[in-house]
């Protein structure tokens, strides 16, 4: 019994000494300008008990100790110590700074290359959303969308299906904007685009998007036009935890997502998983999609001098789209009418279906080579296979446009079996885009003395793309026949006839393009690869001292191109010359401090960018474009920036001049269906614009913020024009356009907005944001002239509720309702323009050319609880 009491004592003891050691913090995480900091970290120092603050920067942490430190830490701000103690549970307000040298502490993956603003002190024009800010503002939209709150930055749909967003910067389209992942470039390699359906993950993984407009501090040897976006992904906290996410939106949307973090254990090894799967009918008719996202993260810091990062991440994805018609169809039908897809004996058939999946690895490794010397590397590589569907053969539509497929079904069984061009016959064929990718991109930064820092890094890609396509769907045939003559080395088609025939087929799933194993012998229509090296060199030196910083920036490239053309060339005369085109840019700045609160700068820099690859192949053969040329940018820059506890702004001017631009773009006549490619050179632009961004904290619970771009966006002087047919056969001869002050289209250049943050009670806070736009031209080729679309606003709208669970878990709730305004007009336009339609939207424009702009409503929900 004695020994009894003695055991029970003991327990009691331990018992008291627990609860009695546990303390509940509490307090308020925000930035340099007040504003809350969602997702920030919260780590008892000398442990892993950690937590995490919500949408409103509040966190509750329960301690194992009644009195200790609290390590606070964010991507991009210095890490911060509090003390806490029984007798001070309340921490109030941390105010974070940011950190120009490094991530923060409480990630185990290195620094890489991400380059986000901030590593040079001399300011530039950036903006950064947060992860929790991306997923409170995204819904059921691209990861673009969360960027529309950000001066100078145009975002609309162009196919009506998940992930067909496009982006603009200071008027420049996607194209001539670097976006990178960790620091690794994914613009594609032939030519600059980026299909925001192969990262319809990246709103899931990203800790954080920072945007660089114009210039930037980028410490690559890239060239780019309108700025470089920088996608930093999640990484292997320290911490263990977790969350599941669940979403609904309009048009049966739904979204689970799951994600878990081991935490660092004592031998510095920590993974990172996170699943997601998502799949909607589309907002509109004809668009369904479904995909899915997966990120593994495996980190390791063997001691403090490095740092290892590990990881895997992809989107496979496919969606249905909706391509633009004549805007008189659009009036006659509705906005969301979409006429690519139909039925077969009930079931719904596409004729349209984009499918892909990227896979994309990462290996970073940060060494601290000593206090004044650091080393960051990244290894990369990624596989994209996949592709997009279309008609090839003979159409039949219903009487309400809709494909007919009962009658094409019909069709193919009168054939016998074989389809060909010359019997009626119809397939659904996939343009197939394959490519392998390996790079890396490495930066080595010393401390030359207390004021002068010196940069020096590489970055070396290679890249091969292969180009065919394939049957998708034989719709009741057994085979299709295709014949076509050979060319030779003069480019003219001069060989012999030869047949091709296709007995296999492919569905358009993502996974099954993965794994494929389709032979050769079954390609038709084309069938060509392309090589593409890259290497370049980039140095940066900085002065700073209290009051003035000074930088000086440079870099030199080399690219290589080759194109291998199985399917049109005789054997002998597949592979074209191999073409190499040098490369640099050189940037130079100053900024200076004026208060403690305000500084003001100025870049300029000057690019000679080389042509991209289907600028240098640009006719679909082995030929070069005699006129391909490196483009020349001449940017200029200042700005000036106030901060303080109440209110923080930027305000900056820029002027961008771009020589000697090669362009293209292909149509399809509405009616006869005959397809027409025109190119042009020595294509000048001239930007200039205005940009003022602010954020006034009113109270403490009232957060205004708003911004405007004034843009100016003109062609200069002349271009030459040539215009070709499908088969690449040259249509007339050259000519001349003067197309001096024409504005530049496919982006509003004057944009302002206005949106607020209002927290009701600790857990309950809601949103909204206003946008104007006005000043938007058709985007056709200067050559057809201009025509100046409706100026138009959209409001979004949010409410946020975070309920606090037992042991620092916590339930996260999220409404929000977005108008969706889609402005998108392709044309042939008439000289006159006159005005055919009295609709207030297209009031004086021709409904018989081609276009899109709908307005429209989404909403989405979704719950996220944390663990």
């Amino acid at each position: 019994m004695k020994n009894f009491k003695n055991l029970l004592f003991v327990a009691l003891f331990f018992i008291s000494a627990t609860v009695l050691g546990q303390t509940k913090i509490t307090g308020v995480i925000v930035d340099d300008t007040n504003q809350p900091m969602p997702s920030a970290s919260i780590l008892e120092k000398g442990t892993t008990n950690g937590t995490q603050t919500d949408f409103d920067g509040n966190f509750t942490l329960t301690t194992k100790s009644n009195s200790g430190v609290l390590v606070i830490s964010y991507i991009g701000y210095k890490s911060k110590e509090v003390s806490f103690s029984s007798s001070k549970t309340n921490l109030g307000t941390i105010k974070l700074f940011m950190d120009e040298n490094s991530l923060e502490e409480v990630v185990i993956v290195g620094k890489g290359v991400i380059d986000l603003a901030g590593g040079r002190k001399t300011p530039v024009a950036v903006s950064t959303i947060k992860a929790a800010e991306i997923q409170k503002k995204v819904g059921t939209q691209d990861v673009t969308m969360t960027l529309v709150n950000t001066p100078s930055i145009y975002v609309a749909g162009q196919a009506g299906g998940f992930g067909d967003s496009r982006i603009s910067v200071r008027g420049f389209d996607q194209t001539n904007t670097a976006f990178l992942l960790n620091g690794q470039p994914i613009n594609g390699m032939e030519d600059g685009r980026m299909y925001w359906s192969n990262w319809s993950g990246v709103n899931d993984i990203a800790s954080a998007i920072q945007i660089q407009r114009g210039l930037g501090a980028s410490k690559l040897a890239i060239s780019s036009v309108g700025g470089t976006m920088n996608f930093v992904t999640k990484t292997t906290d320290k911490q263990e935890g977790g969350y599941f996410y669940a979403g609904t939106a309009n048009d049966s949307y739904l979204k689970t997502t799951v994600s878990y973090n081991t935490g660092m254990n004592d031998n510095g090894w920590g993974t990172s998983v996170m699943l997601s799967h998502w799949q909607g009918e589309g907002y509109n008719n004809g668009t369904k999609g479904q995909g899915q996202t997966y990120f593994i993260s495996f980190g390791y810091k063997p001691n403090d001098n490095h740092n290892f990062n590990f990881l895997i991440t992809g989107a496979p994805q496919w969606h249905d789209q909706n391509f633009t018609k004549s805007i008189s169809t659009y009036l006659d039908n509705g906005f969301k009418y979409n006429n690519n897809f139909g039925f077969y004996q009930g079931q719904y058939l596409t004729e349209r279906r984009n499918f892909y999946h990227k896979p994309v690895l990462n290996l970073n490794w940060d060494y601290t080579i000593s206090d004044d010397t650091s080393l960051s590397t990244v290894l990369y590589a990624s596989f994209g296979r996949g592709g997009g569907t279309g008609n090839r053969g003979r159409r039949v539509r219903t009487a309400d446009g809709l494909i007919d497929y009962d009658a094409i079904y019909a069709n193919n069984a009168a054939t016998g079996g074989d389809g060909n061009f010359g019997n009626d016959a119809y397939i659904t064929r996939a343009s197939m885009n394959l490519h392998s990718w390996y790079g890396v991109v490495s930066n080595l930064e010393t401390k030359i003395s207390e004021n002068v820092t010196w940069n020096v890094g590489t970055d070396l890609r290679t890249y091969y793309g292969t180009h065919f396509r394939q049957v998708e769907n034989f719709h009741g045939l057994t085979s299709w026949t295709e014949d076509r003559s050979l060319r030779d080395d003069t480019d003219n088609r001069v060989g012999p006839s030869v047949s091709v025939t296709a007995t296999e087929s492919m569905n358009a799933n993502p996974w099954e393009a993965t794994f494929s194993t389709m032979s050769e012998d079954q390609r038709i229509d084309y069938d060509n690869s392309e090589r593409i090296s890259y290497g370049g060199l980039f140095t940066q030196l900085e002065y700073a001292d209290e009051t003035v910083s000074a930088f000086f920036q440079g870099s030199v490239s080399n690219q290589s191109h080759q194109r291998f053309d199985r399917y049109d060339y005789q054997e002998e005369f597949e592979e074209s010359e191999k073409i190499n085109n040098f490369g640099y840019n050189i940037k130079a700045g100053l900024g200076f401090k004026l208060s403690d609160n305000s500084n003001y700068y100025f870049n300029t820099g000057y690019y000679s960018r080389q042509p991209y690859h289907d600028n240098i192949f640009n006719q679909f053969t082995n030929a070069v474009n005699p006129s391909s040329q490196n483009e020349k940018i001449f940017g200029l820059e200042m700005g000036y920036n106030y901060r303080s506890e109440k209110f923080s702004a930027n305000v900056n001017l820029y002027s961008t001049s771009w020589r000697d631009r090669v362009d293209g773009f292909s149509d399809v006549d509405p009616t006869t269906g005959v397809v027409t490619i025109t190119q042009t050179t020595g294509q000048n632009q001239y930007h200039m614009g205005v940009e003022v961004d602010f954020i006034a904290n009113i109270t403490d619970n009232f957060r205004l913020k708003g911004f405007t771009s004034i843009g100016d966006w003109k062609y200069k002087g002349e271009l030459t024009t040539l215009v070709f047919d499908e088969d690449r056969n040259q249509i007339g001869a050259a000519s001349t356009v003067d197309v001096d002050g024409i504005n530049v289209g496919d982006a509003a250049q004057f944009t302002a907005g206005l949106g607020f943050d209002y927290s009701i009670l600790d857990n309950l806070s809601i949103d909204a944001d206003y946008r104007f736009y006005d000043n938007l031209f058709a985007n056709v080729s200067p050559t057809q002239g201009q025509l100046q679309l409706p100026s138009y606003n959209i409001t979004d709208a949010g409410v946020s509720y975070t309920f606090n669970l037992k042991n620092d878990k916590s339930l996260d709730f999220r409404a929000n309702v977005n108008n969706v305004f889609d402005a998108r007009y392709i044309s042939e336009l008439s000289s006159a323009n006159q005005a055919t339609s009295n609709s207030t939207l297209y009031k004086g424009i021709d409904v018989s050319n081609r276009g899109y702009f709908g307005l429209g409503r989404t909403w989405n929900a979704s719950v996220r609880y944390n663990f």
